[in-house]
């Protein structure tokens, strides 16, 4: 299967990254040292978007909601499917600019590039058996019944990984703050990051932080200082402000 990409930035990159080995990639962009840049790590056709034919194609968009519009003017003809990776564009958005077959939605993250996504899936239930293979390359699917699901997991599907920056930076910062050198204090972050995702694949987080949690010790003195500052609730409160901009 040929697979077309319209936009390279980060996420679209991310995509084409996990996506190379598997399937056979070429690009739609505008910008002309994006298209070099394409032509060397994918070794794959690229055009320009200014009436670019999409008939029978199977697209991938990954631009900016904001200049949906802008982009399906320039394109022309009917693609057989037409992924979307835009955060709060409906269908009824995507059909109304852009024409195709059928019609997918996707909530992938960065993550892709290292073939680890989470990517929240809905749309044409007749194209989802092809929607999990292509985006099962890039990590784990989700399918959702509903577009309003999708823009509920929008939050931590694809807003998850900044989240978790700040915590980690905020785990960095407070050792160096107490006195551990930063290069150590990344590497002991990372580190624990990469060992918490069988931990949480494995148990429920109540379960965990109570298999570390001792009477009056350490894990209990952080924990009650994170309750205590809001934490929980404030990562509860990100999730609706996120799902309160796909909704606008």
């Amino acid at each position: 299967m040929i697979i077309t990409i319209i936009g390279a930035g980060a996420m679209g990159m991310a995509i084409a990254y996990g996506l190379k080995d598997r399937y056979r990639l070429e690009f739609v962009e505008p910008d002309i040292s994006k298209q070099e840049e394409l032509k060397r790590e994918f070794d794959a056709d690229i055009y320009s978007p200014e009436n670019f034919d999409i008939t029978n194609r199977n697209i991938i968009l990954v631009v900016k909601p904001y200049i949906l519009e802008s982009v399906g003017k320039e394109l022309k003809g009917k693609a057989n499917t037409l992924y979307s990776v835009l955060a709060g564009a409906d269908i009824e958005s995507l059909k109304a600019n852009i024409d195709a077959k059928n019609y997918i939605r996707i909530m992938p993250n960065i993550s892709a590039k290292f073939g680890a996504s989470t990517s929240v899936i809905t749309g044409d239930k007749s194209k989802r058996e092809d929607a999990e293979a292509i985006f099962s390359a890039i990590g784990d699917t989700f399918w959702v019944d509903s577009e309003k699901e999708i823009d509920i997991a929008t939050a931590v599907a694809g807003s998850g990984p900044a989240l978790l920056a700040l915590v980690a930076e905020a785990m960095m910062d407070g050792l160096v703050k107490e006195g551990l050198k930063r290069p150590d204090a990344m590497g002991i972050t990372n580190s624990l990051f990469k060992g918490f995702a069988p931990l949480i694949a494995s148990g429920h987080p109540a379960v965990i932080k109570d298999s570390v949690m001792s009477p009056a010790g350490t894990t209990a003195a952080a924990y009650f200082a994170l309750e205590e500052g809001g934490v929980r609730s404030s990562f509860i409160k990100a999730v609706g402000e996120a799902f309160k901009i796909t909704q606008k």
